[in-house]
């Protein structure tokens, strides 16, 4: 067996042992990016490796392997890979002042660390540590607003419950902080943090509250019952950032000149969009989202590379700010 497939082999291990119902050839399909017929080979030889692997039928007819005897695995610690992977994963939360994601990510880190041998456990930090520094991790500076430590920390106590929210919060009209209870559902994180929340005795949908606006946080003891309906993944999609204004919601379209068509290819603006390459070059991406605002921050970047075809509104904040002397693009 050849190396890689050996490695492949205890990736698959680790899959049927993690996973509460075993893994199926279409999970190893997308896992390995394999065809059937190769998934299929994997099975047998995870069956010939571990012959304590339970093979069973699910609800939907589909076959599942699962590794109970998960004794072999724990022989092999942590890779320098996933360590870096880790470290990275730490890096980033200090620098958006994720304290409590800090917290319990070094903490995974250290239970991992000490299930090592020593010397393997120095060998992985300083192989992390390389590769840490081959991505630029070691200091990444740059702009970020800074939020409160300990609001930050009883906002995921509160998201786990879940429970109520009393937050001392001053919204953009408002000179004086007042008291507010809010039913939380989640964090969205771009240029500034927001909790999406729903207030107390407020008509209306879900708010989004700035973090650096919020004073004091407590928990209420008092629980309550999600929104079943509410998913934050497609509420986060309805805004181009993290800002939404449902007034500015609807089709939004871009025009990249044939010299900024490359580059743009390379980005995902929008997790829904839709792109198309024009007779001259040019590239044209269509998605829907609100956020005017943030959408007019991004194309000042591209100077006079980009064409608003449309909304009218984003158009009209940006036709007089298309410069032709940046030296480059993003």
């Amino acid at each position: 067996m050849s190396l890689s497939k050996a490695k492949d082999l205890l990736r698959l291990a680790e899959m049927a042992a993690a996973r509460h119902a075993g893994v199926s050839l279409a999970d190893i399909v997308e896992e390995f990016d394999a065809d059937h017929r190769t998934a299929q080979r994997m099975t047998k030889a995870l069956e010939d490796a571990f012959p304590g692997v339970e093979i069973r039928t699910d609800a939907d007819r589909r076959r599942r392997w699962k590794l109970r005897d998960t004794s072999l695995l724990r022989m092999q610690g942590i890779r320098d890979s996933e360590l870096a992977a880790l470290e990275m994963s730490i890096r980033r939360a200090e620098r958006e002042g994720a304290i409590h994601e800090v917290r319990t990510l070094t903490s995974l880190r250290d239970r991992l660390l000490a299930t090592m041998p020593s010397s393997h456990a120095r060998r992985a930090e300083a192989d992390a540590e390389a590769v840490l520094e081959a991505y630029g991790y070691a200091s990444r500076p740059g702009p970020r607003v800074k939020s409160e430590p300990l609001v930050l920390e009883t906002i995921a106590q509160a998201l786990k419950g879940p429970f109520r929210l009393v937050v001392s919060y001053a919204g953009p009209k408002e000179k004086n902080p007042r008291e507010r209870i809010l039913e939380p559902y989640g964090l969205l994180i771009g240029v500034r943090r927001y909790l999406v929340a729903r207030e107390v005795g407020k008509s209306g949908g879900f708010q989004h509250y700035r973090l650096d606006r919020m004073r004091h946080a407590r928990l209420d003891i008092q629980t309550f019952a999600r929104d079943a309906e509410f998913d934050l993944s497609t509420h986060a999609a309805r805004a181009f950032g993290s800002f939404h204004a449902d007034k500015e919601f609807g089709e939004v379209v871009w025009r990249f000149r044939p010299e900024a068509a490359a580059i743009a290819r390379e980005f995902e603006f929008h997790p829904d969009q839709e792109v198309a390459e024009e007779e001259d070059g040019s590239l044209v991406v269509r998605f829907q989202a609100s956020g005017w605002l943030e959408m007019a921050w991004h194309l000042y970047q591209w100077g006079d590379k980009v064409e608003v075809v449309t909304p009218v509104g984003l158009r009209k904040m940006v036709e007089n700010y298309g410069r032709s002397d940046f030296p480059a693009m993003p």
